[in-house]
Formats: structure tokens, C-alpha cells, sequence
């Protein structure tokens, strides 16, 4: 553990924690941040209303139309003057969501990355190859710097120029590597392509984040490695990475760092908080930082919390892996399926790879979902050899299991009928460091 004494406090002390910082951060954004000053008063709250967590639901929600609504600094509680970085969004849709951090923010940020890279299996001395993105991305420069605090040596890669980065790994010999899930698994291909087997690969831990991912992804990444990956959670408009992470022990939840980071799960249409266990979307308020403070965020995450001890030793609570944003959600002939949920339910399928794309498109007035997902390099080339030596017959009673397999496995899972569309390897995109593009939603262009 990085902060040994913090990571395992007892829940007593931490809500005695959590319930003064609080009152210091609501107070403070009462007082600075005019548009939420605003906000509360509306609401009828007053700094003096929030005495600890139990009154954390009389607070309203920030959600990012906020932040772009006051665009760029407009939710700062501190001068740009104070500001020692500025972080953005893409900006895909409109203006980016602007971020910023102070030193104190950024000391902080850097030991929340610690913690994470610790809690992976990294340590003092170890080389970490990081291939999240630099820039206004919060990903890469995070890791950096929580590299760096840990006693780690970072290799600063960025993402993009795989064959190169591969051969990095190599000659350095990097035991750590932070990317996206899906860019690991263009790693690993790469790794085989160069001749080197999981065993040789010189990768142990692998912690990945900035998109969903499953449990069927992580057993092909950790077979394709010879590593032991681990999910770590962030978004930029709290910190970056390092809001969440799981260890290395249990690696079932990620860990959230509650000391600087109130969660708590509710309800998508009523914004009522919802037992511990039970799933619905994931909201945030900030404890600590000083630029950006933050009361009750709408991530759009959806998850669910777990506050039973883990076996590692640390006492906060866990959430699941995100099972997607409810901005992500697609609405299939009145189902709401998220891309993860249709990648967990053929992850039992033999002969398929985790990679997969979804193609939404509307006939009249029906929906219709269609799942192109790539064969296994086995199956593929039984197959082939069928087909050249005129087995059609066999080839075509393989490939019809498959598909039949996979239809009923989302239409028992997820619930809604799909098309099942069987490509050979390789066919689809590879990610090349960000964010793998799961969906085609046709609907949107009618």
C-alpha cells in the first residue's frame, strides 16, 4: 500500500472524516463559486443545513451541462492565477469541459495515482511503461506523475506507434504497463506478431481504465500478457484516474479512494440514493480539491457499491466495474442494452475474441441490432482448412454453432434478439491508445 494508514482506516473514523471535510467544501463553494452559491440558495440550503454525510442528499446535483454551461472557469473556486494546470475534455460535442488544479490538487492527484499503481502490484524501482494519451487527457500525465511519486521509472509513450512501443517494453524490460483495455489488447497482439509468447513477454501488472471493459476482456488480456490486469477508475471532471482502483489480491471492485472522494449510488430517473449493493449511477462530490470542487457530480457511470472488507486489507468501499454511462445506453425495441452487458454474455461462447462492434439500425418502424464479432484465431483457421478441403459441409456446421450460441446468449442475457455476423480475425479496427469505438448507431443519421 502506498498510504497504508489511510487506505485501511476504520469506517467510524472515516465518516467522522468525510462528514467534516464536507462541511468545510460545501461551505467553501457557498462562499466562491457564485453559480453553485446560487444553486444552494434555490434549494434553500445553507452551508450551516450540511452538519456530515447523513444530510449529503439535501444537496442538488452538478452535471456536466453545468460545466459547460460555465464554460471555462466559470465553477473555479479559485483565481486562474492560483492555477498551476488546465485540463479539457475532447470536446467531441460542443466546447470541453474545462478543469483545473492547483498545486495542492495536483500533489494530490499524483498520490491518488500512487495509491492505484500500489495497489496493482507496482512498487519503487519497477519501470512503467504508460501508454495512456498525454496532453488535455487526463490519463497520461496522472499516471506520470503517480509513477513518479511511487519511486517508479516511467517510460513516457503516449499513445500510438505500437510496433515501436513494443519494442520498448522489450529492451527496457517494463514490468508495469497503464493503458486503455482495448489498446492492451493490440498490445499483446503485437507481442505475438514480434514472435514472443505471454511467458516471455516481460509484462507482470497491467492497470487499465478510461473505458468499460469485462470480465471476458480481462481473461484474454491477462492470458495474451502474462500479466495480471486491474481496472482503475477516474474522470477528469473529479481528478483523472485514481478516483477507484482494484488490487491486485481480490481484484473484484475498485477501491475508492473515500477520504477525498464521497460516493454514492442512486437511482437514474428519481436521484434517490439507493441501498449499498444495488445498481444505478454513480455520483461523486469532491472532499478536497481546491480548484474544481465538486458537490454530487452525475458521473452517468452505472455501477454499485460494496462496503464488506476486502481481503487485501483496505477497509473503503468498491464499486463494480462500470457496466457503461447511461449516455452510452441504446434503446433496442424498448431494451436498454449497454455494449459491456452484450460482450459479457458471449464471453462464454468458445471460438470468439472480445473484439466486437454493434451496428443499430431501424427497418420501418423496428429496431434492429446486428453484433459483428471477430472468430478466434483456432477456430478461424479450422474453418479455413474445411473449406480447402471441400469439408463445406463442416465448416458451415461450425460456424452456424457459433452463431447460434451467441444469438442465444444475448437473448437470454440482455434480452433483446440480434444478428450475429462471424469476421475473421484482424477484421476489425484496433485501437491505437484511446477509447475502442463499440457502437454504429445508424438510427442517428435517418
Amino acid at each position: 500500500m502506498f498510504e497504508p494508514g489511510l487506505e485501511t482506516m476504520d469506517r467510524g473514523a472515516l465518516d467522522e472524516l468525510q462528514s467534516a471535510r464536507l462541511r468545510e467544501m460545501v461551505a467553501r463553494v457557498y462562499q466562491r463559486v457564485p453559480p453553485m452559491r446560487e444553486r444552494l440558495e434555490d434549494a434553500s440550503i445553507r452551508p450551516s443545513d450540511i452538519q456530515g454525510i447523513s444530510d449529503l442528499h439535501k444537496l442538488p446535483f452538478t452535471r456536466k451541462t453545468d460545466l459547460r454551461d460555465n464554460y471555462p472557469f466559470g465553477l473555479f473556486a479559485v483565481d486562474t492565477k492560483e492555477l498551476a494546470r488546465i485540463h479539457a475534455s475532447s470536446g467531441t460535442t460542443g466546447k470541453p469541459t474545462v478543469v483545473g488544479y492547483t498545486r495542492a490538487d495536483l500533489d494530490l492527484f499524483a498520490a491518488m495515482c500512487a495509491r492505484a499503481l500500489a495497489a496493482s502490484g507496482a512498487g519503487p524501482g519497477m519501470i512503467l511503461h504508460n501508454a495512456y494519451g498525454y496532453g488535455l487527457f487526463t490519463g497520461g500525465l496522472g499516471f506520470h506523475a503517480g509513477g513518479e511519486r511511487l519511486g517508479m521509472v516511467v517510460v513516457p509513450a503516449s499513445a500510438g506507434m505500437t510496433e515501436r512501443q513494443v519494442m520498448l517494453m522489450r529492451d527496457f524490460h517494463a514490468q508495469v504497463l497503464a493503458c486503455t483495455p482495448s489498446y492492451a489488447l493490440t498490445i499483446a497482439a503485437e507481442f505475438a506478431r514480434q514472435g514472443m509468447s505471454p511467458e516471455e513477454a516481460p509484462i507482470q501488472y497491467a492497470i487499465l481504465g478510461a473505458e468499460p471493459w469485462t470480465e471476458t476482456m480481462r481473461a484474454e488480456i491477462d492470458s495474451s500478457l502474462g500479466a495480471k490486469s486491474v481496472n482503475v477508475y477516474g474522470l477528469s471532471e473529479i481528478i483523472g484516474p485514481g478516483v477507484s482502483y482494484e488490487c491486485v489480491e481480490a481484484r473484484s471492485g475498485s477501491h475508492i479512494n473515500e477520504d477525498h472522494f464521497l460516493a454514492e449510488v442512486v437511482d437514474r430517473d428519481t436521484g434517490e440514493q439507493l441501498p449499498i449493493g444495488e445498481e444505478g449511477v454513480l455520483v461523486i462530490t469532491t472532499l478536497t480539491k481546491e480548484a474544481l470542487p465538486l458537490i454530487r457530480y452525475w458521473t452517468g457511470d452505472i455501477t454499485s457499491l460494496d462496503r464488506s472488507r476486502c481481503s487485501c486489507g483496505r477497509s473503503s468501499a468498491r464499486m463494480s466495474m462500470v457496466k457503461g454511462r447511461t449516455d452510452d445506453m441504446l434503446i433496442v425495441r424498448g431494451i436498454n442494452v449497454y455494449p459491456s452487458q452484450v460482450e459479457a454474455a458471449f464471453g462464454g461462447v468458445d471460438g470468439l475474441t472480445p473484439y466486437y462492434r454493434l451496428l443499430v439500425d431501424r427497418t420501418g418502424i423496428l429496431d434492429e441490432l446486428e453484433v459483428e464479432v471477430e472468430l478466434s484465431e483456432d477456430v478461424f483457421r479450422r474453418v479455413a482448412a474445411e473449406f480447402l478441403s471441400d469439408e463445406i459441409v463442416e465448416a458451415d456446421h461450425l460456424l452456424r454453432r457459433v452463431r447460434d450460441m451467441t444469438q442465444r446468449a444475448i437473448r437470454e442475457n440482455v434480452g433483446v434478439s440480434a444478428k450475429v455476423t462471424l469476421l475473421e480475425p484482424g477484421r476489425l479496427p484496433r485501437s491505437e491508445g484511446g477509447k475502442a469505438q463499440r457502437v454504429v448507431d445508424r438510427r442517428q443519421l435517418l
